[in-house]
């Protein structure tokens, strides 16, 4: 069976900067991979590119052995693809649970041009009900998300992705701007994500990036530098010397 993600060869520039430099990756089954490295690596640009929002100049995307390189970022999400971003991207004005049905609905193709309010579809909101009750928003779930903490917005867009069905999901520094309270909270439902879900995420965080990560990918000047397990990674001289002396 093809792994979920390979990607071959891959190059990306922007004018005359090389961002990605020939990058090989194969993501098998299942796993929990994490892209780390310093600011300027490429990871969020290599996101980019595995998730459609940018072509590569060379190189190639195969998602379950579907070539998809010129596939648009819709279409390979409608394929299982879905992706956080950095910066929180909901409906503040609707409640965790209208987000969650907006969500729903969107991947609902056998009533998607139905003209029933939201709220009054039950399975719909049966399934929006099971969502919320992954993490600790119960209570909240009518609240309006732009009174929510950014750590509870962020447990919401992971809630949003989740509901769409993703066999990939990719999570770009989901702990961000969180603190030490959320990013434990958040974590826990990370931890709780079914295991036939791929993920791959970036994590500038090296505590939350050992403590949920399998399988790391060092980037380094658009390249991968090294991969492994968290004993090989950590006890990589030449990782030590990219990070300075922090600690790993």
């Amino acid at each position: 069976m093809e792994p979920p993600l390979v990607v071959d060869h891959v190059s990306k520039y922007f004018g005359g900067l090389e961002v990605l430099a020939d990058v090989n990756m194969k993501v098998g089954a299942g796993e929990r991979r994490v892209l780390i490295g310093p600011n300027g690596a490429g990871k969020t640009t290599l996101f980019n590119v595995i998730t459609g929002f940018l072509k590569p100049n060379s190189g190639s995307i195969r998602f379950f052995g579907k070539d998809v390189t010129t596939l648009s970022a819709h279409r390979r999400a409608t394929m299982g693809m879905r992706r956080t971003f950095q910066i929180t991207n909901l409906f503040s004005h609707l409640s965790i649970k209208e987000n969650l049905l907006l969500s729903l609905k969107a991947v609902d193709t056998a009533n998607f041009f139905s003209l029933k309010p939201l709220r009054g579809d039950k399975r719909l909101s049966s399934s929006a009900e099971i969502l919320v009750k992954q993490c600790e928003l119960w209570e909240k779930r009518d609240v309006m998300v732009r009174e929510l903490a950014y750590g509870e917005q962020r447990q919401v867009e992971i809630l949003m992705a989740l509901a769409q069905k993703p066999t990939l999901l990719l999570l770009d520094e989901f702990s961000s701007g969180l603190s030490a309270a959320e990013i434990v909270t958040v974590s826990a439902l990370l931890k709780t994500l079914p295991k036939d879900i791929t993920v791959i995420m970036i994590e500038h965080d090296m505590d939350v990036a050992f403590e949920l990560g399998q399988v790391f990918s060092v980037l380094y000047m658009g390249s991968v530098f090294a991969e492994g397990n968290a004993k090989e990674i950590k006890g990589n001289h030449n990782v030590q010397e990219i990070y300075l002396g922090e600690a790993l």
